[in-house]
């Protein structure tokens, strides 16, 4: 199995998958900030009733752009997080998988909240559990 990727390696396949997205839609995505880090905050993992970290690959915080107003008060930019050591262990476990394909995946799915989509949305053009 290769090498485990760095933060900085993570966050360079990351936005390398945005700068490779639609022009269109890479503007828009370009406005969300892309953080990495090793593991969720405790406290995203309790805001969301998750109890295990490894559960938590990825966390797009922010207002969906379907529901944002004129009239909203931004308390900060909207975030897309990638967690290195989740997204690390999602790899191991499916064996298969390139672990560029796994970060452009989740990396895409947060995105996709940004836009709107709800995971079961995305589920409908992205299998990716199969």
């Amino acid at each position: 199995m290769p090498q485990a990727p760095s933060l900085d390696r993570i966050e360079q396949i990351a936005r390398d998958t945005v700068a490779a997205m639609p022009p269109d839609v890479r503007r828009l995505a370009e406005q969300v900030a892309l953080r990495v880090a090793e593991w969720p905050d405790p406290d995203m993992l309790r805001d969301l009733g998750i109890t295990d970290p490894l559960d938590l690959t990825g966390l797009y915080e922010g207002i969906p752009m379907t529901e944002k107003s004129v009239f909203d008060h931004p308390v900060g930019p909207d975030v897309v997080w990638l967690f290195r050591q989740p997204i690390l262990a999602e790899w191991r476990d499916r064996g298969t998988v390139p672990i560029e394909d796994l970060i452009a995946h989740v990396t895409v799915h947060e995105f996709a909240h940004h836009f709107g989509w709800s995971d079961a949305d995305i589920a409908t053009i992205d299998r990716w559990w199969e």
